[in-house]
């Protein structure tokens, strides 16, 4: 274990299997107190920081480093350096993430400048954050919406962090939004009629998969076709073929077969595919970090009778963008959300800037109810 001591804060690099589980387990304690706060399954993060289990760790480097203060943990970050970003796609990036923090600058000053001084020692030209390994992970700070619920796939954070940020010289870097809307609001009349233009004029149709091993039989072309289709983003880092295996086990395998659409042409190709989660806020919350003895059950039961859901990715390839794919996808959705009784849709953050995703949903008049942001400060 590294320490040093900045302002009365001492830092001590997590390396050990306990020491990375204080780091996990820290926010348990920030946010105790808090009813919006989600909370992960501790053995998943954990084997999400494991070079043996994580295969992001191929293709990048990471180190955790927790902040102490009258020997109490106050603070935690992870400093992350991907390779792809770096040396393929030329941006000189140094990453930070998972970074959680009582309300005291001198504990957020310091662990900011140990990441600070690691990208100076590895040449690169800016730090941004909070972000993940990769675009799979969870993203940006919370600067509106703190009273409503967390979701398994985005952090949560108390209001004082912003301030935080920009009091230590940092400036906004990317905005994303977050949405809901009322499954009323998605009426069939909107997409119906061109669903079944699309298919006609592009020989185009869905294709329905009714078990989880037939969907997960198209998992790697899915990847592929989401590379491709946000690869035009700014900081998309593509996901690689090792990756892909893991997130087939992590994600894929524990989503109901009927909330994974797909949209094929007439080689059967894949188009266009949605992906759709029941929530599992509230049963993450009874579960409290641990899957047994009843976190599990409370999991399993959300995934069977959650009414709200939420859309976590929808890809187009390039070459189908603006021809209407999404209206076979969202008909599709109409009917698996109207036979299971769906109340509420919810969105994963998207980025301020991409126009294409708002016309996207532009006739559910969805409302937006959290802002995040990643910070950017040059090295």
């Amino acid at each position: 274990m590294t320490i040093k001591t900045y302002n009365m804060v001492t830092l001590k690099e997590a390396v050990t299997i306990s020491e990375l589980k204080q780091f996990v387990k820290f926010p348990f304690l920030l946010y105790k107190d808090s009813p919006y706060w989600v909370p992960p399954i501790i053995k998943d993060e954990l084997n999400s920081f494991d070079k043996t289990k994580n295969p992001a760790f191929k293709t990048a480097k990471a180190r955790f480093f927790l902040a102490y203060k009258d020997s109490k943990i106050v603070g935690r970050i992870a400093a992350i350096i991907n390779d792809i970003e770096i040396n393929q796609q030329k941006v000189k990036k140094m990453r930070f993430g998972w970074f959680d923090f009582i309300d005291d600058t001198s504990v957020s000053e310091s662990l900011l400048a140990k990441v600070e001084a690691l990208g100076k020692e590895n040449n690169l030209e800016f730090m941004e954050g909070p972000v993940g390994f990769s675009n799979l992970d969870k993203v940006g700070v919370l600067i509106e919406g703190f009273d409503h619920i967390g979701t398994m796939i985005s952090w949560y954070n108390h209001s004082y962090y912003q301030k935080h940020y920009e009091r230590l010289g940092f400036v906004k870097e990317k905005e994303y939004m977050e949405n809901k809307f009322p499954f009323a609001n998605a009426k069939p009349e909107f997409f119906e009629r061109v669903n079944e233009l699309v298919k006609k004029r592009y020989s185009v149709r869905p294709l329905r998969l009714a078990k989880t091993s037939e969907v997960l039989s198209m998992a790697d072309e899915m990847f592929d076709l989401f590379n491709e289709s946000y690869a035009s983003l700014s900081s998309f880092v593509p996901i690689t073929d090792i990756q892909k295996n893991y997130f087939k086990k992590k994600f894929i395998s524990f989503i109901n077969p009927e909330y994974i659409k797909f949209v094929v042409d007439k080689n059967e190709k894949l188009i266009g595919f949605g992906i759709v989660l029941p929530s599992f806020s509230r049963a993450l919350q009874k579960a409290n970090g641990k899957l047994f003895p009843f976190g599990m059950y409370h999991l399993l039961k959300a995934k069977k009778n959650s009414k709200d859901v939420i859309f976590y990715l929808i890809g187009v390839h390039p070459d189908y963008r603006n021809k209407g794919i999404t209206a076979i996808i969202f008909t599709e959705y109409q009917k698996t959300f109207s036979k299971l009784g769906i109340e509420y849709c919810y969105r994963t953050p998207e980025l301020e800037e991409n126009i294409a995703i708002k016309q996207i949903w532009k006739h559910f008049a969805p409302e937006i109810y959290k802002r995040r942001r990643t910070y950017k400060k040059n090295l």
